[in-house]
């Protein structure tokens, strides 16, 4: 990337953008009612702080470094370079490059994608996971993780990007990449003390999390197309026909197999559809969104169904890994440009495919050596009587509702450490929990 560049800065493109990266960022809010409606209410300040926590630690690992790893030119297929570390050189820039924006904007947008992208790993090991080494592992994650991967796709020379694969707004950068690094993380935290006790303790904090992931999303997918223009316009409609005709058909299928109208139902099947999309938001036509909404439920509801061995808490795989590898693989199907039913053959497709496995394998890799990496230097899990008694009075020391209920808890002994190390990383110190 050139490092100056004299097109003018566009006042219309810079507002929209602007605007989008406010979305965006309200969408990890929304993210932490969403999840935190899901979980049992002593626990439910733990399981938001893990996405506020995201603003605060991936804002500043993608000021210093992250996007400079993502998006600088000097370091090849693969991954950046530090050019850009500590946002050096910025200000001398007078548009990045390709756009018609500030430079600072450009970033900003991009963070707030690395910073949604590491609160939705919380979603599969919420109720077990030491606060601490959650945020250790974020920490490290949106930079060897997340940055490099966003290189291959979105970066200067990315290796995914000039094989020709197509990712509008994140459905393999963001989504599948998340997905499969919470499905090990869940894998290798082992399954809660009390699974198979799941209820949603609010409801309406599903509904309002959700409504706000979906408002976001108008940042997320339509501001992804960089300018006030036609392409953010078709972004927009689609992502908003793609989650409308996701949740009708997700509703349908509830009431057919289980009788019922679930609430919970709509807001999952809203943000399915809402995730499909997001690969071709940019790609494919108005009605080829509706129609992935339709074939995109039908093909993730059954995942839902599945009763893994892995205590994946709030189906964060299904509903952002599968979901993310469908919207990519119809991508290839549907895109205006080379798609599989617009005559192009299944170049598309294949690159599509590749493009998924690649993210899945590193993502599934490297998640693994981070969490041995945090393990070895601090525990990774709290103990099964915190597990057992909620972690928000034990961890933060307050509770979301007056009269949240705190089991029990009684201070493990030498003796239950020693087992339960020698068991698994399910231990917990026997300190205070200002240690947390």
């Amino acid at each position: 990337m050139s490092s100056a560049n004299e097109s003018l800065v566009d006042a219309g493109n810079t507002a929209w953008v602007l605007t989008s990266s406010a979305f965006v960022l309200l969408m990890t809010p929304g993210l932490a009612f969403f999840y935190g409606g899901l979980v049992k209410e002593q626990n439910v300040l733990n399981t938001m702080m893990m996405s506020l926590i995201s603003m605060g630690v991936v804002s500043m690992t993608w000021m210093l470094a992250g996007f400079s790893l993502a998006f600088g030119d000097g370091g090849g297929k693969i991954i950046g370079d530090l050019n850009y570390f500590g946002m050096m050189g910025m200000l001398d820039m007078d548009v990045w490059d390709g756009t018609t924006l500030p430079p600072l904007v450009f970033v900003v947008f991009q963070m707030t994608f690395a910073v949604i992208g590491c609160a939705i790993i919380s979603g599969s090991i919420v109720e077990r996971m030491h606060f601490g080494a959650f945020t250790v592992f974020i920490t490290l994650w949106s930079l060897v993780v997340y940055a490099p991967i966003a290189h291959w796709i979105w970066g200067p020379g990315g290796w995914i990007e000039e094989l020709g694969a197509k990712d509008f707004a994140g459905g393999a950068v963001v989504h599948e990449s998340t997905a499969v690094s919470a499905l090990t993380l869940a894998w290798l935290l082992g399954p809660r003390s009390e699974r198979g006790e799941d209820q949603a303790h609010n409801v309406a904090f599903v509904i309002l999390g959700g409504s706000l992931l979906w408002f976001g999303w108008s940042g997320f997918n339509g501001g992804s197309a960089l300018a006030a223009d036609g392409t953010a316009a078709l972004a927009l409609i689609n992502s908003y026909q793609a989650a409308a005709s996701c949740l009708v058909t997700w509703m349908l299928i509830e009431r057919i197999f289980r009788k019922r109208w679930s609430a919970i139902g709509a807001v999952t099947g809203a943000v399915v559809g809402l995730v499909i999309i997001t690969p071709a938001a940019g790609f494919v036509s108005t009605i080829g969104a509706f129609a992935m909404g339709i074939i995109g439920a039908m093909l993730v509801y059954p995942f839902f169904q599945f009763t893994s061995r892995i205590d994946d808490s709030l189906d964060t795989f299904p509903c952002h890994g599968i979901s993310g590898f469908f919207g990519t693989m119809l991508t290839g199907c549907f895109a205006m440009e080379g798609g599989l039913f617009y005559g192009g053959g299944f170049k598309l497709l294949l690159a599509q495919f590749v493009a998924s496995m690649a993210v899945a394998a590193y993502a599934a890799f490297m998640s693994t050596l981070i969490f041995l990496f945090i393990k070895f230097v601090m525990r990774t899990r709290v103990h099964k009587d915190w597990e057992d008694a909620g972690l928000d009075e034990l961890v933060h020391g307050e509770s979301a509702y007056v009269h949240s209920p705190t089991k029990s808890y009684s201070s493990p002994t030498k003796s239950t450490h020693a087992n339960q190390e020698s068991d698994s990383s399910t231990s917990e110190s026997e300190a205070s929990t200002s240690n947390v």
